[in-house]
């Protein structure tokens, strides 16, 4: 039998252990123990650095008949967080934990985007979709990502501003929460099909 196997990494370490690896769950905030770069420096120096490896992944391996009747890919679209390449670098703990603030915010803003993914896959997928008819979905909504992730760091200064930090955060999970149809290990409604009646 004809098999089709696909996988897509965006932003992916492939070589990370998968103890190191945190799937995003909204019962869990990341800590200053989830960066555990060999670099991470806190209390030393007066300079500061983050690296917040959070990735959106997506895979799936199926036969051809399966792909074709398959709709809902939200087990196949995963949002995580690399401990192993996690990076703090601060001059004392306050600028750390606003930095922490900053990383948890990138965290969500990811599983944002990959439940965006998901609703993406969802509304596009037809039954005699092509194989690749998710790219131009994961192009544009990882331009999105990147630039609203870069606009943050920048309009916050690197989450030093924390008032438009928080406001910022709240705004992303507000969003999460508009499209709880579309986490993990959700199943989206059917659409209800239209009655000739209607308009």
């Amino acid at each position: 039998m004809k098999y089709l196997y696909l996988v897509v990494l965006l932003i992916c370490s492939l070589s990370a252990s998968c103890q190191n690896i945190i799937d995003w769950d909204d019962n869990y905030q990341l800590e200053l123990s989830d960066f555990q770069s060999a670099k991470t420096s806190i209390g030393s120096g007066d300079m500061y650095s983050l690296s917040v490896p959070a990735h959106m992944n997506f895979s799936f391996h199926m036969s051809s008949y399966e792909f074709m009747f398959t709709k809902n890919f939200n087990s196949k679209a995963v949002c995580n967080f690399n401990r192993s390449a996690g990076l703090i670098v601060a001059p004392n703990q306050e600028i750390a934990l606003s930095l922490l603030a900053l990383a948890r915010y990138d965290f969500d803003l990811c599983e944002l985007y990959t439940r965006k993914v998901r609703q993406g896959l969802y509304e596009n997928k037809g039954t005699f979709s092509d194989v690749n008819f998710f790219q131009p979905i994961f192009t544009r909504l990882e331009t999105e990502y990147v630039d609203r992730s870069t606009t943050a760091h920048q309009e916050t200064d690197l989450g030093r501003d924390q008032e438009k930090l928080d406001l910022l955060h709240q705004q992303v999970k507000k969003e999460i929460g508009e499209l709880v149809d579309f986490c993990k290990t959700c199943k989206p409604p059917k659409r209800k099909k239209q009655k000739s009646g209607d308009i």
